[in-house]
Parts: C-alpha cells; structure tokens; sequence
C-alpha cells in the first residue's frame, strides 16, 4: 500500500461513503443510530461540520482561530449548534452540503505546504496529520450509519491512516479521564485487511495485537474489546484496550459487549450524543 498521500485516500473514503448515502430513501435518513438521539441525518451534519471546521483551519486560520475562541465548555451544546446549520434544509440538501464540505476540505488541506501546521482544537497539525483525524471521525460515524442500516462496511488498507493517528494520540483516553499515561508507549502490531502485518512502538514495549480494522473499531468507540480479536501483553497495554480513544472530549462508557453480537442494530447504549 502506498502510504504517502493521505488526501487521495481521505477523498477515496469520502466518495466511497457518498455512494452509501446515495442508495438511502427518505425514509432511511430517519433510522436510529447507536449514539442515543442520532439519527442517520444528524451523522452526516456532523460529518459536515467537522469538515467544514478543517477546511476553515487549513485555508482561513485566522478565521478557525477566531470560532474556536466562541466555543464553550458545554460539549453538547457546541455539537448542538454546528449540527443546527446542516439540519433545516432536508436530506436532499444537506447531501449536497456534505459532499461540499469533504470535497472542499480535501482541496484546501491538499494545498497546505507540507512545512506548515493549521490551528486545530486541541494543538496545531499538519495537514497530513488533520486529514487522517478526518479519516478517523469518518470511519467513526460512517460505522454509526452502517449499524443503523444493517450492514458491514468493506474496509481496505485506506484504514493505515486511522490506525497511525491511534497511535499517535494514544494518550486520549488517559487524558480524557485525568490519568497519567505510563511512561513508555506501546507496540503495536496489526493485520490489516490485506494481511500485511503493520507495526509500530519499541520492540520490547507492552504488546497490542490483532485485526486492524478491530483496532480501529476500539479507538473510535464503536465496539467493546470483548467483542473483537485483540490481544493485550502486559498490564498497561490491558489497561489500554480499556479505555483506548483516539479523539479529545468524553469518552462516554461506549459499545456494551454483545451489543452487535447477533449483527443487530440497537438504538440506546452509546454515551454522549456525538460518541
């Protein structure tokens, strides 16, 4: 896999989840998502406005830097109010909305010199390291929309990408709490849809492995670790599949064990309205 241009494969993802949404009757915009209050329509709003928030930051900084200083500390409510510019004017608009901010943010973070950062919420970024978050929250929300649907994304070696910002932001989930991450990071080692083994992290360090795309199903929150084939060696990297997120913000108690056990969708049991 040809793990240099994050962008092109960024605007793969996107297209890719496009064609899903283009297969939704009126009706489906309306199912029930697992995060509590969500329905598929408040996903892809969502989706918009964290794109739209990027391209802002890699084309206007000044501008991002300006919204991020009129946010406030009430999570909800600042999700709320992104979530209210996309949702008044139908599904058929706000398709149209969504596939103008990924397809603009792709072209603006595409265009960042590769020696500069943008302003993003929680530090600065690269915009290789931005377009993966972005590739992260897709995967996250475009799992919600699959398990309202029923059905089971095909992933591909794209998911490198999340898997590599999980890694770099694998002190989340101990920041999220207020826990003192350990000293030394973890390894690594994953099988990625293709069979290659990817790994990152010292070699002596404590040992997470196991299927790729289940790695990236804990860091987003989506599934609980006793549903999938992970493998911890180690205390801390044990504590780890506990508590793993690769976003800033609640982490909010996650997928129950079993919940998608049977391959059925249920609504409740996802904490926090975006999570």
């Amino acid at each position: 896999m040809d793990k240099s241009n994050v962008f092109a494969d960024l605007a793969d993802d996107c297209a890719e989840f496009d064609r899903l949404l283009a297969t939704l009757d009126a009706d489906d915009w309306a199912r029930p998502t697992p995060a509590p209050d969500w329905e598929i329509r408040h996903q892809i709003a969502h989706l918009s406005a964290v794109f739209r928030m990027a391209a802002v930051a890699a084309s206007e900084p000044e501008a991002f830097r300006a919204l991020a200083a009129r946010l406030g500390d009430d999570f909800d409510a600042n999700v709320a109010v992104a979530l209210s510019r996309y949702l008044d004017g139908g599904t058929a608009a706000l398709r149209g909305r969504w596939r103008e901010e990924w397809t603009t943010a792709v072209e603006e973070l595409a265009g960042v010199p590769a020696d500069q950062v943008v302003p993003w919420l929680v530090r600065p970024l690269p915009a290789s390291v931005l377009a993966a978050a972005g590739m992260m929250e897709l995967f996250a929300h475009g799992q919600d929309v699959a398990d309202a649907l029923g059905r089971t994304p095909e992933r591909t070696d794209r998911i490198w990408h999340v898997v590599d910002f999980a890694v770099r932001t694998w002190d989340f989930g101990y920041l999220s709490r207020g826990l003192t991450p350990p000293r030394e990071g973890l390894r690594y080692e994953l099988t990625a849809p293709s069979g290659e083994v990817w790994a990152h992290g010292a070699q002596d360090a404590e040992l997470i492995e196991g299927p790729a795309v289940d790695f990236c199903l804990l860091v987003t929150r989506r599934r609980h670790r006793d549903d999938l084939g992970l493998r911890a060696t180690g205390a801390d990297a044990d504590h780890w599949l506990d508590i793993a997120q690769a976003y800033r913000g609640p982490a909010g108690p996650g997928r129950r064990p079993g919940q998608f056990a049977a391959g059925a969708t249920e609504a409740p049991g996802d904490a926090g309205r975006r999570r």
